[in-house]
């Protein structure tokens, strides 16, 4: 992991020969699960930081918990939970910083939000109890994939696309509005034999019988195919459509690759409008024929759709600043109106107890960094819970 820790998170730059000088300034083999220091470094530079606490709308708290998963295989309940344990009892410490019993805080992970659900303690039991913790259940977390859960909120997967500039992706969405796409769809992926109940070994066979009109990487070949960031957008950028069948989770980093490529995400869950999970595993549907029926004019609006997306999906490099444009980053500002609102209710409730709070002997721990209310509020903690190694 240590090379993605390049170019502050974003991971070692893409220098391809034949493309455009694009890729040699906006492009990088980032990791996903490097999300939290991206978007850590992005939080540095916000622009209203702030030491003041009767400032201070909500807190950032710094928790690398995706990397510190890294304990997620082979290790028992209690490795998995400790650092979490030690976070929540250093927070508990700071007397300043409690209040709203931890709804003012807010932390991102690059994992999906039930890595953090385990209910048990049993050893082959998923992911760790961070988020059962009382400290640390009502903490907002933006994670890649949320659920149903109150305090959790989906984010975009980072992708390899990291511009400088509002030129930069405008110059991108352009581009991908003039893409030649010889095929009709696309997929990467591998059989899964040992599951039942899934379309990929469907949509694999069909493929075979396409005449040409799939792109087919296949992930269970030797070879990292399905690691090099140039050959995977060469493949989004020559489809039409990109198919999303249904995996562990609901959704995958390909699908954020495939709408930075205009390339329309095709998904089989309940809701598609396309085609049917189960008659596909029966016979009963053909994916070509089926994407065929659609217009031009029809598949010309999906991907002008898909374009507009573009620009908040995207974490733009956190070393320069868009001037105009919002990328996916921008998502946060949600995040203090939240607390604001949640305030309000709380003062609301506690105005007839005639609870007084003395907001001038409140100082901040030295380490700590916030945001006025006027912008939105933000706290940097000490990086001492963030994983080593």
């Amino acid at each position: 992991m240590c090379s993605y820790i390049e170019n502050s998170g974003l991971g070692p730059q893409i220098e391809s020969s034949d493309a455009l000088d694009l890729w040699n300034r906006s492009w990088f083999s980032t990791n996903q699960f490097l999300l939290e220091v991206i978007f850590h470094n992005r939080m540095t530079k916000y622009k209203c930081l702030t030491n003041e606490l009767t400032l201070v709308s909500a807190i950032f708290v710094p928790y690398y918990a995706g990397l510190d998963l890294r304990y997620l295989w082979g290790f028992n309940t209690f490795m998995r939970d400790s650092s979490g344990l030690d976070l929540v009892k250093w927070l508990a410490g700071k007397p300043e910083l409690k209040r709203m019993q931890g709804e003012d805080r807010f932390l991102i992970s690059g994992r999906i939000a039930r890595d953090f659900r385990r209910q048990s303690n049993r050893k082959s039991d998923w992911g760790s109890n961070f988020r059962f913790l009382p400290e640390s259940e009502k903490m907002s977390m933006l994670t890649i994939e949320s659920g149903s859960w109150k305090y959790d909120f989906a984010v975009p997967y980072p992708t390899y696309f990291h511009p400088s500039t509002d030129t930069d992706d405008f110059q991108w969405q352009e581009l991908m509005r003039i893409q030649n796409r010889p095929f009709l769809f696309s997929f990467v992926g591998a059989p899964r034999s040992r599951h039942k109940g899934l379309i990929r070994s469907e949509i694999i066979r069909q493929r075979q019988a396409s005449n040409n009109l799939c792109n087919l990487v296949d992930c269970g070949s030797i070879g990292d195919k399905c690691d090099n960031p140039v050959n995977l957008m060469k493949l989004f950028q020559s489809s039409v459509f990109y198919l999303q069948p249904l995996r562990d989770s609901l959704t995958r980093r390909s699908t954020f690759d495939s709408i930075l490529s205009s390339c329309i995400p095709l998904f089989f869950h309940s809701g598609s409008v396309f085609i049917s999970p189960k008659k596909l595993r029966l016979g009963k549907a053909r994916i070509n024929q089926t994407l065929l029926q659609g217009s031009k004019d029809e598949e010309l609006a999906m991907r002008e759709e898909v374009i507009r997306l573009i620009p908040r999906i995207i974490y733009a490099d956190s070393r320069s600043r868009f001037e105009t444009v919002e990328d996916a980053f921008d998502l946060v500002k949600g995040i203090p109106k939240r607390i604001e609102t949640l305030r309000k209710v709380i003062l609301t409730e506690f105005v007839h107890l005639a609870i007084y709070f003395d907001h001038q002997s409140m100082q901040l721990p030295p380490c700590v960094l916030a945001l006025s209310q006027q912008c939105g509020g933000t706290f940097s903690f000490q990086s001492q819970f963030m994983p080593s190694g």
